[in-house]
């Protein structure tokens, strides 16, 4: 992911230094646990511990001759620990082989990663709901189809999108789990040479489950769960995003994305103040979508093992987490910036003459005993007279002889039982 969109915490998880020394941490765990049984020597545990995290460049300058990026680091790391004589060095690796120190060690930076975006999905929830729960009783036109429908509340909006996040979230954690697994079985997965007793310990230390099964990797299933589930929280928070940038549209202006002290829409046109914030965040969603289904190409693999899932990861893996950790920023930053025109709002509710109203102008006329496709067929022709413009529907209505009550023609009305979704969003603050 370039730059511009990359926040200093997750960067720092998939530079080079961040994937070196978690390697380092694998192999020097596994040791600990081949001393622990017996099979190293303190002594040269001891050397093993002072051994650091290669540079970068120097694995590169291996890399050159080996072609192998594993075994490049392993020769680097042996440079850095201490030798009296006895080669210490010598069991770094010892058992393994590379999917086993490269996908354990992925399962830990994903879990650190996931982490990472989970927390900004709770803050997005915990805001949203804030939002909500201060806009409930904030007057607007509901639209289906892109038209005018009936009343609805702006806190009623951002709690639907408060529940879609969170959903988000859940289906996240499963994935968290789903890739927190690691595996040290050797070759083909049967520990041909390493005893079983290294992964689980190796494994419980990292916070990690192990493999049931493994082949020489760990199953690429894992990572098309953790994808799919980054792509829906992404378009749920595109979806909220995209809603925005509907609202700020000069023909409606109900809402606006926050515009900075300073900030200019436009090189051409001063007067422009563009939602280029949840554009960003739209687009953003597009990069994530079209990474899940490269997942899903990665699970179908060779055998026990083919590395065409390698190249393809280690471009959407730190590319799709990086991208939604941004967007989940720039999310949250909308949100608690928003500005609402109410007055706005309430025009746009009476815009139609009162046309929103023909559910309850239906309802009545058939609980006073017309018959109901009679009632709809007049309140069809004169709700779209109204809608037209020139007069409101209660007087189009009294050109019928039909009179209706202030009760049915206000949009508090539709609004009566809306406390009980209320309490359902408030909820969300104890999930």
């Amino acid at each position: 992911m370039i730059s511009r969109y990359t926040l200093p915490e997750m960067g720092a998880l998939w530079t080079d230094e961040h994937r070196l020394a978690t390697w380092v941490e694998v192999e020097q765990m596994v040791c600990e646990v081949l001393g622990e049984l017996g099979v190293i020597s303190e002594s040269d545990l001891l050397a093993i511990r002072k051994g650091v995290a290669p540079h970068p460049e120097r694995v590169r300058k291996i890399e050159e001759t080996t072609n192998h990026d594993v075994i490049a680091f392993l020769t680097a790391f042996r440079e850095t620990i201490p030798d009296d004589g006895t080669n210490p060095g010598r069991w770094i690796h010892h058992g393994l082989t590379s999917s086993d120190l490269l996908d354990t060690a992925l399962a830990v930076t994903l879990a650190q990663a996931v982490d990472l975006v989970l927390a900004k999905a709770d803050r997005l929830t915990a805001t949203l709901v804030d939002r909500a729960e201060r806009e409930w009783e904030t007057l607007c036109v509901g639209r289906t189809h892109g038209i005018h429908a009936e009343p609805t509340t702006f806190g009623h909006k951002l709690g639907q999108f408060a529940f879609a996040v969170d959903r988000g979230r859940r289906r996240l954690r499963a994935a968290r789990a789903a890739v927190a697994v690691g595996s040290l079985s050797g070759a083909v997965g049967t520990y041909s040479n390493i005893d079983p007793r290294v992964e689980q310990a190796v494994c419980e230390r990292l916070g990690l489950e192990v493999e049931p099964v493994a082949t020489q990797v760990v199953a690429r299933d894992r990572h098309a769960e953790l994808l799919s589930a980054l792509a829906v929280l992404a378009a749920s928070v595109e979806q909220l995003a995209l809603e925005i940038r509907h609202l700020q549209r000069t023909e409606v202006g109900e809402a606006f994305e926050p515009f900075g002290r300073g900030q200019q829409g436009s090189s051409a046109m001063p007067h422009k103040r563009n939602p280029i914030l949840c554009e960003r965040i739209c687009g953003l969603a597009r990069v994530i979508r079209g990474n899940a289904m490269v997942a899903f190409e990665n699970i179908a693999l060779w055998h026990e093992r083919d590395i065409s899932h390698s190249s393809a990861e280690r471009i959407i893996l730190p590319d799709s987490l990086i991208a939604i950790d941004y967007q989940l920023h720039l999310a949250i930053r909308v949100v608690d910036g928003l500005e609402i025109d109410q007055q706005r709002m309430r025009a746009n509710l009476d815009a139609t003459g009162g046309a929103i109203f023909s559910s309850r102008v239906l309802l009545d006329l058939v609980e006073q005993g017309m018959p109901r496709d009679d009632a709809y067929a007049l309140v069809q022709r004169t709700a779209m007279d109204a809608a037209r413009g020139g007069m409101t529907l209660r007087d189009v209505l009294a050109r019928h002889g039909v009179e209706v009550s202030d009760e049915t023609l206000s949009p508090e009305s539709f609004l009566k039982r809306h406390h009980h979704v209320l309490e359902r969003v408030l909820a969300l603050r104890n999930s």
